[in-house]
């Protein structure tokens, strides 16, 4: 028994190869993430884990491969009979044939060379400059003149300055590190006191700045779109991302993990769950798959109970494909392979993503997932479970559907691989699961976005505010200190002081607060 365990220990390094040489051109790196040292782990390009979103999510480690048949089913050999068509009628047929990968000449990565004295201002202002900044000065002064027009004067106020307004969002950005419930911690005295930003902003100023700041303050004549307030703003963020960044052909359509701070939920009462308030948006994510980088922003508001609803966005494929269109809008023509969960993939989606130059490979599911056109025989489930590995496919032009089996069907809808091209899923303890390419291909870039989840969604901004324009503002800002991170571990800068993502977002705070000599470092 030993000695069969040593054998399929000196088989791993083997097996990791073969992952890495079908993926050369794929350069995922775990630096990324940020952590430096031991704390980055192994790549989860070759090795799922239970916890991933991937289609081997439901595998353990321990379980023994069942014997079976051939894993898979091989193409008929060349001028055989097509077998007849799918009982939907459809077209969809047994025959496989290889197909190449969509092309992608494109190089992915930062647009632009930092110097190694770069400070995390210098990448943070990539996205957020200072013009930026000075817009958010001008609008809330104008606001808190209108304000007190109406409602009265306010002797304690005076009209803040673009220093105030950097060192207010440095307070507030510091709640990302220190996970504090409220920004007014900093001046508290208590375990989440700052005294070196208290000095620089005092409590009451920073209400002052807090009660007026708007980034657009009045609704203009023709807005009619609920977030008006911010989305300036999500513009501006938005060609900030695609002028400093050219994303990877393999991308993932999400949602972030945006949810509440993990140690709060498991210390308050019942009581405190229910009095906050339920989010009134949705927000989705183009990432790119093998740097983590977010490359595109989508906020799906909540405008009430109608069919465009948050609500409604949760359980109907359609307004999810909707959403997915308005991420990809600026993908056509590349030839982007994305990655979709089950509420997206569709065959219509598919097909006119296509058109547009733009590939997919979706995870499918019967209950959530738009399976019009689809063949019936491939969405039911068999009476007898197959083996580990074993699979089917039919196909419908560049079409792939795929049904796989791990402890359970997972289906697969796919343009972007060819279906004859085989992969496996690594295993530690088990070796290696035969799947087809797009199989290996979607557990590889799910598991490591649900990495990327792991790590950053720990340094999303903790003020909670109550008016939803707000609540969007300080995610994207996240997004974007997120972001400036990840183009800091990819740049010279990197390698002359090596600070990890907690370490990178206090220097920020800091450099907003003037804390920090942003001379370069010696």
């Amino acid at each position: 028994m030993a000695e069969g365990g040593g054998g399929a220990r000196r088989r791993a390094p083997a097996l990791l190869e073969a992952a890495r040489a079908r993926y050369e051109s794929l350069h995922i790196s775990d630096d990324v993430f940020g952590e430096s040292g031991p704390d980055s782990g192994g790549n989860p390009f070759y090795s799922t884990s239970a916890a991933s979103h991937s289609s081997s999510a439901a595998s353990s480690d321990d379980e023994p491969e069942r014997p079976g048949p051939s894993p898979g089913l091989a193409a008929p050999p060349p001028g055989a009979q097509e077998p007849e068509e799918d009982e939907a009628g459809a077209g969809w047929s047994t025959t496989l044939r290889d197909r190449p990968p969509p092309r992608f000449e494109d190089t992915g990565g930062p647009t632009r060379q930092m110097p190694p004295s770069a400070s995390a201002m210098d990448f943070f202002q990539l996205f957020v400059p200072d013009n930026v900044l000075k817009n958010m000065v001008v609008q809330t002064n104008m606001y808190a003149k209108k304000f007190q027009e109406r409602f009265g004067s306010d002797g304690a106020w005076a009209d803040v300055t673009l220093a105030e307004m950097k060192a207010f969002l440095g307070c507030v950005i510091s709640t990302s590190t220190s996970h504090c419930e409220s920004v007014l911690s900093i001046w508290s005295g208590g375990f989440y006191s700052n005294p070196s930003l208290a000095l620089v902003m005092s409590q009451a100023r920073f209400e002052k700045i807090l009660k007026y700041f708007h980034v657009v303050a009045f609704r203009s004549s023709q807005t009619t779109h609920g977030l008006y307030k911010v989305q300036p703003f999500l513009d501006s963020l938005q060609n900030g991302f695609d002028s400093a960044f050219r994303p990877s052909q393999t991308q993932v359509l999400h949602e972030p993990l945006i949810d509440e701070d993990p140690v709060f939920i498991a210390t308050c009462t019942e009581r405190e769950l229910r009095k906050r308030k339920k989010r009134k948006f949705s927000l989705w994510v183009r990432q790119c798959s093998s740097t983590g980088f977010i490359i595109q922003i989508y906020v799906h508001l909540k405008e009430g109970g109608g069919p465009d609803g948050l609500d409604a966005l949760k359980n109907k494929p359609q307004l999810h494909g909707m959403v997915a269109r308005s991420l990809c809008r600026n993908a056509a023509g590349r030839n982007y392979i994305i990655f979709t969960g089950p509420s997206i993939t569709s065959l219509t989606l598919f097909e006119e993503f296509e058109k547009q130059g733009i590939y997919c490979c979706g995870l499918l599911s019967p209950r959530k997932s738009d399976c019009t056109g689809l063949p019936p025989s491939m969405l039911s489930d068999p009476a007898s479970p197959p083996a580990r590995g074993q699979h089917q496919i039919r196909t419908k032009g560049s079409m792939s559907l795929i049904c796989w089996y791990n402890k359970g069907p997972f289906r697969f809808l796919t343009n972007a691989y060819s279906p004859v091209q085989q992969g496996a899923i690594i295993r530690r303890r088990a070796g290696q699961i035969p799947c087809p390419l797009a199989v290996e291909a979607f557990a590889a870039h799910l598991s490591y976005i649900c990495k990327y989840d792991d790590k950053y969604s720990k340094y999303f901004i903790s003020h909670k505010p109550n008016k939803t324009w707000q609540q969007v503002f300080w995610f994207a800002v996240s997004i974007a200190v997120n972001n400036a991170y990840i183009l800091y571990k990819m740049s010279d800068a990197y390698h002359v002081k090596r600070y990890s993502r907690a370490q990178f977002g206090d220097r920020l705070v800091r450099e907003l607060l003037g804390l920090e000599d942003t001379s370069p470092a010696h």
